[in-house]
Protein backbone atom coordinates (compact mmCIF):
# COMPACT_ATOMS: atom_id res chain seq x y z
CA UNK A 1 0.00 0.00 0.00
CA UNK A 2 1.39 3.38 -0.92
CA UNK A 3 1.26 6.33 1.46
CA UNK A 4 0.02 9.85 0.57
CA UNK A 5 3.65 10.87 0.22
CA UNK A 6 4.56 8.00 -2.11
CA UNK A 7 4.55 9.16 -5.75
CA UNK A 8 4.84 5.66 -7.25
CA UNK A 9 1.89 4.38 -9.31
CA UNK A 10 -0.70 2.09 -7.73
CA UNK A 11 -1.09 -1.46 -9.04
CA UNK A 12 -3.95 -2.05 -11.46
CA UNK A 13 -5.84 -3.92 -8.70
CA UNK A 14 -5.62 -0.92 -6.39
CA UNK A 15 -7.33 2.30 -7.48
CA UNK A 16 -5.36 5.51 -7.26
CA UNK A 17 -6.46 7.79 -4.40
CA UNK A 18 -8.95 10.49 -5.23
CA UNK A 19 -7.18 13.68 -6.20
CA UNK A 20 -8.24 17.09 -4.92
CA UNK A 21 -10.01 17.90 -8.21
CA UNK A 22 -12.11 14.74 -8.22
CA UNK A 23 -15.68 15.69 -9.15
CA UNK A 24 -14.65 18.39 -11.62
CA UNK A 25 -15.29 17.77 -15.31
CA UNK A 26 -13.07 19.53 -17.84
CA UNK A 27 -13.77 19.65 -21.59
CA UNK A 28 -10.51 19.97 -23.54
CA UNK A 29 -11.37 21.48 -26.94
CA UNK A 30 -7.86 22.83 -27.53
CA UNK A 31 -5.11 21.53 -29.81
CA UNK A 32 -1.34 21.18 -29.63
CA UNK A 33 0.17 22.22 -26.35
CA UNK A 34 -0.78 25.16 -24.11
CA UNK A 35 -4.49 24.42 -23.68
CA UNK A 36 -4.23 20.63 -23.74
CA UNK A 37 -1.32 20.64 -21.28
CA UNK A 38 -3.40 22.71 -18.86
CA UNK A 39 -6.11 20.05 -19.11
CA UNK A 40 -3.49 17.35 -18.50
CA UNK A 41 -2.37 19.10 -15.31
CA UNK A 42 -5.95 19.30 -14.05
CA UNK A 43 -6.50 15.64 -14.91
CA UNK A 44 -3.38 14.63 -13.02
CA UNK A 45 -5.06 15.77 -9.82
CA UNK A 46 -8.37 14.05 -10.29
CA UNK A 47 -10.45 16.10 -12.72
CA UNK A 48 -12.39 14.06 -15.29
CA UNK A 49 -11.00 15.38 -18.57
CA UNK A 50 -12.84 14.79 -21.84
CA UNK A 51 -10.64 15.45 -24.85
CA UNK A 52 -12.78 16.54 -27.81
CA UNK A 53 -11.22 16.20 -31.26
CA UNK A 54 -12.57 16.61 -34.78
CA UNK A 55 -13.67 13.23 -36.19
CA UNK A 56 -11.41 13.57 -39.22
CA UNK A 57 -8.70 15.94 -37.97
CA UNK A 58 -7.16 14.68 -34.72
CA UNK A 59 -5.13 16.92 -32.45
CA UNK A 60 -1.85 17.55 -34.36
CA UNK A 61 0.13 16.68 -31.25
CA UNK A 62 -0.64 13.03 -32.00
CA UNK A 63 1.79 13.34 -34.91
CA UNK A 64 4.47 15.48 -33.25
CA UNK A 65 7.86 14.10 -32.34
CA UNK A 66 9.07 10.49 -32.39
CA UNK A 67 6.62 7.61 -32.82
CA UNK A 68 6.89 3.87 -32.14
CA UNK A 69 5.08 1.52 -34.51
CA UNK A 70 2.98 4.44 -35.69
CA UNK A 71 1.98 5.45 -32.15
CA UNK A 72 2.83 9.07 -31.32
CA UNK A 73 4.74 9.20 -28.04
CA UNK A 74 4.14 12.88 -27.28
CA UNK A 75 0.43 12.14 -27.19
CA UNK A 76 0.94 9.40 -24.60
CA UNK A 77 2.10 12.11 -22.20
CA UNK A 78 -0.18 14.95 -23.29
CA UNK A 79 -3.30 12.75 -23.53
CA UNK A 80 -2.88 10.96 -20.22
CA UNK A 81 -5.84 10.80 -17.83
CA UNK A 82 -8.16 11.96 -20.64
CA UNK A 83 -11.20 10.30 -22.17
CA UNK A 84 -11.40 10.77 -25.91
CA UNK A 85 -14.49 11.91 -27.82
CA UNK A 86 -14.75 12.92 -31.46
CA UNK A 87 -17.10 15.79 -32.26
CA UNK A 88 -17.49 18.19 -35.18
CA UNK A 89 -18.40 21.38 -33.34
CA UNK A 90 -19.30 23.17 -36.56
CA UNK A 91 -22.14 20.70 -37.25
CA UNK A 92 -25.62 20.97 -35.69
CA UNK A 93 -25.27 17.52 -34.13
CA UNK A 94 -21.85 18.30 -32.70
CA UNK A 95 -23.07 21.61 -31.30
CA UNK A 96 -26.02 19.89 -29.63
CA UNK A 97 -23.80 17.26 -28.02
CA UNK A 98 -21.31 19.85 -26.78
CA UNK A 99 -24.04 21.88 -25.09
CA UNK A 100 -25.25 18.71 -23.34
CA UNK A 101 -21.70 18.11 -22.13
CA UNK A 102 -21.28 21.72 -21.05
CA UNK A 103 -24.39 21.46 -18.90
CA UNK A 104 -22.64 18.71 -16.90
CA UNK A 105 -19.14 20.21 -16.84
CA UNK A 106 -17.17 22.76 -14.85
CA UNK A 107 -14.46 23.95 -17.26
CA UNK A 108 -14.06 24.29 -21.01
CA UNK A 109 -10.57 24.92 -22.42
CA UNK A 110 -10.31 26.13 -26.03
CA UNK A 111 -7.71 27.78 -28.26
CA UNK A 112 -9.57 28.62 -31.45
CA UNK A 113 -8.99 32.00 -33.03
CA UNK A 114 -11.22 34.64 -31.41
CA UNK A 115 -14.67 34.54 -32.99
CA UNK A 116 -14.56 30.88 -34.03
CA UNK A 117 -16.79 29.54 -31.26
CA UNK A 118 -19.12 32.48 -31.82
CA UNK A 119 -19.34 31.58 -35.52
CA UNK A 120 -20.53 28.11 -34.48
CA UNK A 121 -23.04 29.65 -32.00
CA UNK A 122 -20.98 28.25 -29.15
CA UNK A 123 -19.67 31.51 -27.70
CA UNK A 124 -19.79 32.56 -24.07
CA UNK A 125 -23.45 33.58 -24.28
CA UNK A 126 -24.53 30.13 -25.43
CA UNK A 127 -22.18 28.19 -23.17
CA UNK A 128 -23.03 30.16 -20.03
CA UNK A 129 -26.73 29.84 -20.82
CA UNK A 130 -26.26 26.06 -20.85
CA UNK A 131 -24.32 26.24 -17.57
CA UNK A 132 -24.10 29.53 -15.63
CA UNK A 133 -21.38 28.01 -13.39
CA UNK A 134 -19.05 27.21 -16.30
CA UNK A 135 -15.46 28.49 -16.44
CA UNK A 136 -14.36 29.04 -20.05
CA UNK A 137 -10.57 29.22 -20.49
CA UNK A 138 -9.63 30.81 -23.83
CA UNK A 139 -5.95 30.30 -24.65
CA UNK A 140 -4.62 32.21 -27.67
CA UNK A 141 -1.36 33.74 -28.79
CA UNK A 142 -2.44 37.35 -28.27
CA UNK A 143 -5.67 37.35 -26.28
CA UNK A 144 -9.29 37.92 -27.25
CA UNK A 145 -8.97 41.58 -28.33
CA UNK A 146 -6.43 44.08 -29.63
CA UNK A 147 -4.79 44.58 -33.02
CA UNK A 148 -3.12 41.14 -33.06
CA UNK A 149 -6.02 39.11 -31.66
CA UNK A 150 -6.86 37.31 -34.90
CA UNK A 151 -3.29 36.50 -35.86
CA UNK A 152 -2.22 32.85 -35.72
CA UNK A 153 -0.41 32.49 -32.41
CA UNK A 154 2.19 29.90 -31.41
CA UNK A 155 4.63 29.64 -28.53
CA UNK A 156 7.55 30.52 -30.79
CA UNK A 157 6.03 33.94 -31.41
CA UNK A 158 5.66 34.51 -27.67
CA UNK A 159 9.26 33.50 -27.09
CA UNK A 160 10.25 36.14 -29.65
CA UNK A 161 7.86 38.95 -28.67
CA UNK A 162 8.27 38.60 -24.90
CA UNK A 163 11.96 39.45 -25.07
CA UNK A 164 13.09 35.92 -24.18
CA UNK A 165 14.91 35.28 -27.46
CA UNK A 166 16.56 38.71 -27.32
CA UNK A 167 18.35 37.88 -24.05
CA UNK A 168 19.12 34.24 -24.88
CA UNK A 169 22.28 33.16 -26.67
CA UNK A 170 25.88 34.25 -26.82
CA UNK A 171 26.65 37.99 -26.81
CA UNK A 172 27.98 37.90 -30.38
CA UNK A 173 25.37 35.40 -31.61
CA UNK A 174 21.78 35.68 -32.82
CA UNK A 175 18.70 35.79 -30.60
CA UNK A 176 18.02 32.18 -29.65
CA UNK A 177 14.75 30.27 -29.38
CA UNK A 178 14.34 27.29 -27.04
CA UNK A 179 14.34 23.81 -28.63
CA UNK A 180 11.08 22.85 -26.89
CA UNK A 181 7.65 24.34 -26.17
CA UNK A 182 8.71 26.73 -23.44
CA UNK A 183 6.04 29.43 -23.90
CA UNK A 184 3.27 26.87 -24.33
CA UNK A 185 4.31 25.04 -21.18
CA UNK A 186 4.46 28.22 -19.11
CA UNK A 187 1.08 29.28 -20.50
CA UNK A 188 -0.32 25.87 -19.49
CA UNK A 189 0.89 26.36 -15.93
CA UNK A 190 -0.55 29.87 -15.86
CA UNK A 191 -3.88 28.71 -17.30
CA UNK A 192 -4.24 25.92 -14.74
CA UNK A 193 -3.66 28.53 -12.03
CA UNK A 194 -6.17 30.87 -13.67
CA UNK A 195 -8.78 28.12 -13.91
CA UNK A 196 -8.40 27.31 -10.23
CA UNK A 197 -8.69 31.01 -9.36
CA UNK A 198 -11.87 31.24 -11.45
CA UNK A 199 -13.31 28.14 -9.77
CA UNK A 200 -12.54 29.63 -6.36
CA UNK A 201 -14.31 32.80 -7.48
CA UNK A 202 -17.29 30.66 -8.46
CA UNK A 203 -17.43 29.36 -4.90
CA UNK A 204 -18.04 32.95 -3.77
CA UNK A 205 -20.33 34.23 -6.51
CA UNK A 206 -22.02 31.10 -7.78
CA UNK A 207 -21.22 32.18 -11.34
CA UNK A 208 -18.65 31.06 -13.84
CA UNK A 209 -16.49 33.40 -15.91
CA UNK A 210 -14.13 33.68 -18.87
CA UNK A 211 -10.36 33.25 -18.53
CA UNK A 212 -8.57 35.19 -21.29
CA UNK A 213 -5.02 33.81 -21.50
CA UNK A 214 -2.62 35.34 -24.03
CA UNK A 215 0.49 33.18 -24.39
CA UNK A 216 2.69 36.28 -24.77
CA UNK A 217 1.93 37.38 -21.20
CA UNK A 218 3.07 34.45 -18.96
CA UNK A 219 6.26 34.30 -21.03
CA UNK A 220 6.88 37.98 -20.32
CA UNK A 221 6.13 37.47 -16.62
CA UNK A 222 8.93 34.94 -16.06
CA UNK A 223 11.59 37.29 -17.45
CA UNK A 224 11.56 39.35 -14.27
CA UNK A 225 11.20 43.12 -13.86
CA UNK A 226 12.20 43.97 -17.44
CA UNK A 227 9.56 46.69 -17.79
CA UNK A 228 10.47 48.20 -14.41
CA UNK A 229 14.18 48.24 -15.21
CA UNK A 230 13.54 50.01 -18.49
CA UNK A 231 10.99 52.41 -16.98
CA UNK A 232 13.28 53.50 -14.16
CA UNK A 233 16.75 53.17 -15.70
CA UNK A 234 16.36 52.77 -19.44
CA UNK A 235 18.11 49.43 -18.93
CA UNK A 236 17.75 46.75 -21.63
CA UNK A 237 19.08 43.35 -20.59
CA UNK A 238 21.75 42.10 -23.04
CA UNK A 239 22.57 38.57 -24.15
CA UNK A 240 25.20 37.12 -21.83
CA UNK A 241 25.31 33.46 -22.85
CA UNK A 242 25.48 31.26 -19.75
CA UNK A 243 26.65 34.15 -17.62
CA UNK A 244 24.44 36.29 -15.43
CA UNK A 245 24.43 40.06 -15.20
CA UNK A 246 23.54 39.68 -11.49
CA UNK A 247 26.34 37.50 -10.16
CA UNK A 248 29.49 35.54 -11.01
CA UNK A 249 30.90 32.98 -11.33
CA UNK A 250 27.84 31.59 -13.08
CA UNK A 251 28.46 29.45 -16.13
CA UNK A 252 28.84 25.96 -17.51
CA UNK A 253 32.34 24.49 -17.31
CA UNK A 254 33.91 21.47 -18.98
CA UNK A 255 35.54 18.78 -16.85
CA UNK A 256 38.64 16.76 -17.65
CA UNK A 257 36.57 13.76 -18.79
CA UNK A 258 34.59 15.82 -21.32
CA UNK A 259 31.45 16.30 -19.21
CA UNK A 260 29.89 19.63 -18.24
CA UNK A 261 28.80 21.10 -14.94
CA UNK A 262 26.82 24.23 -14.06
CA UNK A 263 27.85 26.50 -11.21
CA UNK A 264 25.74 29.18 -9.54
CA UNK A 265 26.85 31.68 -6.90
CA UNK A 266 23.75 33.77 -6.31
CA UNK A 267 24.52 33.81 -2.58
CA UNK A 268 27.65 35.67 -1.43
CA UNK A 269 28.63 32.91 0.97
CA UNK A 270 28.52 30.35 -1.85
CA UNK A 271 30.71 32.54 -4.06
CA UNK A 272 33.28 32.71 -1.28
CA UNK A 273 33.24 28.93 -0.79
CA UNK A 274 33.81 28.39 -4.51
CA UNK A 275 36.85 30.65 -4.59
CA UNK A 276 38.37 28.95 -1.58
CA UNK A 277 37.73 25.56 -3.18
CA UNK A 278 39.48 26.48 -6.43
CA UNK A 279 42.46 27.99 -4.60
CA UNK A 280 41.73 31.66 -5.30
CA UNK A 281 40.70 32.87 -1.84
CA UNK A 282 42.61 36.12 -2.34
CA UNK A 283 39.88 37.31 -4.74
CA UNK A 284 37.37 37.37 -1.88
CA UNK A 285 39.19 40.37 -0.41
CA UNK A 286 38.75 42.44 -3.57
CA UNK A 287 36.28 45.29 -3.05
CA UNK A 288 34.27 44.31 -6.13
CA UNK A 289 33.78 40.76 -4.85
CA UNK A 290 31.38 41.93 -2.12
CA UNK A 291 28.33 42.22 -4.42
CA UNK A 292 26.81 40.09 -7.15
CA UNK A 293 26.91 42.89 -9.68
CA UNK A 294 30.54 43.60 -8.78
CA UNK A 295 31.45 39.98 -9.36
CA UNK A 296 29.52 39.98 -12.65
CA UNK A 297 31.76 42.84 -13.78
CA UNK A 298 34.80 40.57 -13.29
CA UNK A 299 33.28 37.45 -14.84
CA UNK A 300 36.28 36.83 -17.10
CA UNK A 301 38.66 36.63 -14.16
CA UNK A 302 36.33 34.46 -12.09
CA UNK A 303 35.51 32.13 -14.98
CA UNK A 304 39.21 31.63 -15.63
CA UNK A 305 39.80 30.69 -12.00
CA UNK A 306 36.81 28.35 -11.68
CA UNK A 307 36.99 26.92 -15.19
CA UNK A 308 40.70 26.22 -14.92
CA UNK A 309 40.25 24.24 -11.71
CA UNK A 310 37.25 22.29 -13.04
CA UNK A 311 39.07 21.46 -16.29
CA UNK A 312 41.72 19.61 -14.26
CA UNK A 313 39.23 17.24 -12.58
CA UNK A 314 36.64 14.68 -13.64
CA UNK A 315 32.94 15.39 -13.26
CA UNK A 316 32.67 13.03 -10.31
CA UNK A 317 35.63 14.70 -8.59
CA UNK A 318 34.23 18.19 -9.22
CA UNK A 319 30.75 17.41 -7.95
CA UNK A 320 32.09 15.65 -4.86
CA UNK A 321 34.44 18.54 -4.02
CA UNK A 322 31.70 21.14 -4.44
CA UNK A 323 29.35 19.12 -2.25
CA UNK A 324 31.97 18.87 0.50
CA UNK A 325 32.46 22.62 0.28
CA UNK A 326 28.66 23.19 0.34
CA UNK A 327 28.89 25.08 -2.95
CA UNK A 328 26.14 24.94 -5.55
CA UNK A 329 26.80 22.75 -8.58
CA UNK A 330 24.94 20.38 -10.88
CA UNK A 331 26.04 18.11 -13.68
CA UNK A 332 24.59 19.00 -17.08
CA UNK A 333 22.21 16.12 -17.79
CA UNK A 334 20.49 14.72 -20.80
CA UNK A 335 17.45 12.46 -20.45
CA UNK A 336 19.61 9.35 -19.93
CA UNK A 337 21.10 10.94 -16.82
CA UNK A 338 17.65 11.98 -15.56
CA UNK A 339 16.38 8.41 -15.75
CA UNK A 340 19.42 7.11 -13.83
CA UNK A 341 19.61 9.83 -11.16
CA UNK A 342 18.91 8.72 -7.55
CA UNK A 343 17.25 12.02 -6.58
CA UNK A 344 14.69 11.76 -9.38
CA UNK A 345 14.21 8.11 -8.40
CA UNK A 346 13.61 9.05 -4.77
CA UNK A 347 11.02 11.63 -5.78
CA UNK A 348 9.25 9.22 -8.11
CA UNK A 349 9.62 11.77 -10.91
CA UNK A 350 9.36 9.11 -13.61
CA UNK A 351 6.47 6.64 -13.59
CA UNK A 352 5.89 3.53 -15.70
CA UNK A 353 2.39 2.62 -16.84
CA UNK A 354 0.73 -0.26 -18.69
CA UNK A 355 -0.41 0.70 -22.18
CA UNK A 356 -2.46 -1.38 -24.63
CA UNK A 357 -0.50 -0.07 -27.64
CA UNK A 358 3.05 -0.03 -26.26
CA UNK A 359 2.96 -2.62 -23.48
CA UNK A 360 4.42 -0.23 -20.93
CA UNK A 361 5.48 3.39 -21.21
CA UNK A 362 7.55 5.66 -18.97
CA UNK A 363 6.74 9.34 -18.56
CA UNK A 364 7.10 12.13 -16.03
CA UNK A 365 4.87 11.75 -13.01
CA UNK A 366 2.58 14.44 -11.59
CA UNK A 367 4.20 17.81 -11.12
CA UNK A 368 4.19 17.97 -7.33
CA UNK A 369 3.34 15.85 -4.30
CA UNK A 370 0.37 16.48 -2.00
CA UNK A 371 0.42 14.77 1.39
CA UNK A 372 -3.32 14.14 1.74
CA UNK A 373 -4.87 14.20 -1.76
CA UNK A 374 -2.10 13.23 -4.17
CA UNK A 375 -2.41 13.27 -7.92
CA UNK A 376 -1.82 10.24 -10.12
CA UNK A 377 -1.21 9.30 -13.74
CA UNK A 378 -4.01 6.78 -14.22
CA UNK A 379 -3.50 5.92 -17.89
CA UNK A 380 -1.49 7.16 -20.90
CA UNK A 381 -3.02 8.90 -23.89
CA UNK A 382 -5.66 6.81 -25.66
CA UNK A 383 -6.44 6.38 -29.36
CA UNK A 384 -8.45 8.99 -31.26
CA UNK A 385 -12.13 8.75 -30.28
CA UNK A 386 -11.60 5.75 -28.00
CA UNK A 387 -14.35 6.76 -25.55
CA UNK A 388 -16.89 8.31 -27.93
CA UNK A 389 -19.65 5.73 -27.54
CA UNK A 390 -19.24 5.54 -23.76
CA UNK A 391 -19.42 9.32 -23.31
CA UNK A 392 -22.37 9.78 -25.65
CA UNK A 393 -24.18 6.94 -23.93
CA UNK A 394 -23.55 8.70 -20.62
CA UNK A 395 -25.44 11.70 -21.98
CA UNK A 396 -28.46 9.48 -22.54
CA UNK A 397 -28.07 9.05 -26.30
CA UNK A 398 -29.27 5.74 -27.68
CA UNK A 399 -27.24 3.54 -30.01
CA UNK A 400 -29.50 4.65 -32.86
CA UNK A 401 -28.88 8.33 -32.06
CA UNK A 402 -25.11 7.74 -31.89
CA UNK A 403 -25.25 5.92 -35.21
CA UNK A 404 -27.15 8.83 -36.74
CA UNK A 405 -24.53 11.31 -35.49
CA UNK A 406 -21.78 9.14 -36.91
CA UNK A 407 -23.57 8.86 -40.23
CA UNK A 408 -23.88 12.67 -40.37
CA UNK A 409 -20.15 13.06 -39.63
CA UNK A 410 -20.79 14.83 -36.33
CA UNK A 411 -18.81 12.20 -34.37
Amino acid sequence: MTTPHDPTPHPASEPAPAGPLTGLRVLDLATLFAGPLCATMLGDFGAEVVKIEHPRRPDPSRGHGPAKDGVGLWWKHLGRNKKNLTLDLSSPGGRSVLLKLVAESDVVIENFRPGTLEKWHLGWDELSAANPRLVLARVTGFGQFGPYARRPGFGTLAEAMSGFAAITGQPDGPPTLPPFGLADSIAALATSYAVMAALRGRDSTGRGQVVDMAIIEPMLAILGPQATWYDQLGYVQPRTGNRSSNNAPRNTYRTSDGSWVAVSTSAQSVAERVMRLVGRAELIDEEWFATGSGRAGHADELDEAVGGWIAAHTRAEVVAAFERAEAAIAPVYDVRDVLADPQYEALGTITELPDPELGTVKMQNVLFRLSETPGAVRWPGRPHGADTDELLGGLGLSQAQIAALREAGAV
